[in-house]
């Protein structure tokens, strides 16, 4: 269908006047109209995510009600002899509230029981929900740390999981199959049930169970605390009070939900700028820890001081380093740990967890980019069991009791780690250097280039083609080995001139592996107009430096490495 066909038929029947005024108004701005038209929002490594308003590649109550209305179709005849039901929550954005209800309504419509959170809570939750309700599914309607014209639409499974292949791909033929017409947005009220604070006792005591690691006194551990506006607020205070830490202090100017998140450029942990007002307080209460996390609570951002009383910005994969060496070594302590345990990560996050799973002696799995593919490997290998595990971009998820990355448990289980070190006359900042000195100094770096519009696809898609079928013989004088091309599952050995098939499901990434361990992972984002870069190097640990001097130096190569690709 070209544009000019799916404008035309936005201006009639079954959609309502409002919206045919809007495509109408559109029709003055001929880029705008194309932007809104020219394709239809399709699901990324963390579900649909657009930007708000009328046309196939927005965010509105048409597009969510032709995949609500086509996972209904797909639920019922999934499992044509059960009572359906689905979990819906929402976040602090505009319209979430408004949408979540018209999803619950599309499905109570379809003959569905809808469970709908009575206010905004965090992802996590909702994840935790689905499985605690024994649900068919689950929607959560956010758009994490993107700007605030988006929102989002994420679909969890039975197990509490993200959908991953091969159900997501017949639920999107289904949806595809779906014409707007056949969607039901009259609700039974019968089948709503409106969910209040007994999941919420419920999440947070798992929490509780699986991140509480000690109880130690903890009443002089200080802790700044900023849900950047968002979900957080309903659970992090919460869950630490549980646990025992009585100095928690709220960043009040980003304590209330707000959907334009006022104090901060972008709403997102990985950002150093979102956290300038926490790590202002801290230093204002003198106090240990600062955490901060983004819109619908699944990532988090970490604040520590060094031995220098410097206040330092952690990235993904040192949050993910230390929060899973610290698990490890405590079960390995309590005699707790088997080979049966395992730990996961992603391809572009840190080689590191592969060291730390084999000097703890425990399995190591590795997924693609997202961390539904985690919460699979957690429902793939059920005789095994999930440590915890994470990625790159600051999300992580300890044990297996919820299925997707939780800012929740990983703000507990860090404070815990930090409580106990101070106990120790150590520090947070002292475990991570440890942690490099026993698995050597690894230095990753991301560099994200935003190309918006349909010109910015085509730009991607271009720069994506021209590296998988031109690549350059090196890098920064560095040799390329192998490119690992997971859109065509296979492994090229440029040295021996030799490939292999790689076991992983498709996926549009590239990873250069040059000389000396370095590695340049290249992927279009899955939620975000951008086309992201990571490095990664590496190099055994030099007790004759100091760990701050061997990061400088690694930089100082990554940059390098970035003059020569990052550029669109």
């Amino acid at each position: 269908m070209t544009t000019n066909q799916s404008v035309n038929k936005w201006l009639k029947e079954p959609f309502d006047i409002e919206t045919q005024q809007e495509v109408k108004a559109l029709q003055d701005d001929l880029e705008l109209l194309e932007d809104a038209f020219y394709t239809s929002l399709s699901f990324g490594t963390g579900g649909m995510r657009g930007i708000m308003g009328v046309g196939t590649n927005r965010i509105n109550k048409y597009t969510l009600g032709k995949n609500t209305q086509g996972i209904s179709h797909y639920l019922k005849k999934r499992y044509p002899e059960e009572t359906l039901k689905a979990v819906i929550a929402f976040d602090c954005r505009h319209n979430s509230q408004y949408l979540a209800k018209i999803v619950a309504d599309i499905f109570t419509a379809n003959g569905i029981n809808a469970y709908l959170f009575s206010d905004l809570r965090p992802t996590p939750e909702l994840s935790f929900a689905v499985k605690y309700l024994n649900a068919h599914c689950g929607i959560v309607l956010t758009a994490s740390h993107n700007p605030p014209k988006y929102n989002g639409y994420k679909v969890y499974g039975k197990d509490g999981g993200q959908l991953v292949e091969p159900e997501d791909e017949k639920i999107i033929n289904i949806i595809e199959k779906t014409p707007f017409e056949s969607i039901l947005f009259q609700g039974n009220t019968d089948l709503l049930h409106i969910i209040n604070k007994k999941i919420d006792e419920e999440y947070q005591n798992a929490v509780l169970k699986e991140a509480k690691m000690h109880s130690l006194n903890k009443d002089d551990f200080k802790i700044i605390f900023t849900p950047i506006h968002g979900t957080a607020i309903t659970a992090i205070p919460q869950v630490l009070k549980k646990a025992g830490y009585n100095k928690v202090y709220t960043v009040k100017e980003q304590a209330e939900p707000d959907g334009d998140f006022p104090t901060v450029i972008s709403p997102n942990p990985e950002e150093p700028d979102s956290l300038k007002m926490a790590v202002a307080l801290a230093k204002k209460m003198k106090a240990d820890i600062v955490i901060g996390t983004d819109p619908d609570a699944d990532r988090i951002g970490i604040v520590i001081k060094n031995t220098n009383n410097q206040w330092c910005y952690l990235n993904g994969n040192q949050i993910m380093m230390v929060l899973t060496d610290y698990l490890l070594e405590r079960k390995a302590i309590l005699k707790e740990l088997s080979p049966e345990h395992f730990i996961a990560t992603t391809i572009v996050s840190s080689p590191i967890m592969k060291k730390i799973a084999d000097h703890y002696g425990v399995k190591f799995k590795i997924s693609l980019t997202g961390f539904k593919w985690i919460a699979k490997l957690i429902n793939d290998f059920q005789e095994l069991k999930f440590v915890g595990g994470g990625e790159e971009s600051f999300g992580y998820l300890v044990g297996d009791t919820v299925r997707d990355k939780d800012a929740i448990s990983a703000s507990l289980l860090a404070c815990e780690i930090g409580s106990e070190a101070k106990k120790n006359n150590s520090s947070f900042y002292e475990l991570m250097v440890k942690c490099y000195m026993k698995y050597g100094v690894f230095k990753e770096h991301l560099v994200s280039i935003t190309k918006e519009g349909k010109s910015g696809v085509f730009d991607i898609a271009k720069k994506m083609d021209g590296y998988r079928t031109n690549p350059p013989k090196s890098i920064a004088g560095k040799l390329i080995h192998q490119i690992e091309d997971y859109e065509n599952s296979t492994q090229y050995d440029l040295q021996k001139k030799s490939k292999k098939r790689l076991k992983l499901p498709k996926s549009n990434v590239l990873i250069l592996v040059l000389e000396d361990g370095i590695r340049i992972s290249l992927r279009p984002s899955g939620t975000e107009p951008k086309m992201k870069f990571y490095y990664s190097l590496n190099k055994p640990f030099d007790t004759s430096k100091t760990w701050e001097e061997q990061d400088e130096e690694l930089q100082k190569r990554i940059n390098e490495l970035v003059k020569e690709t990052a550029l669109l």
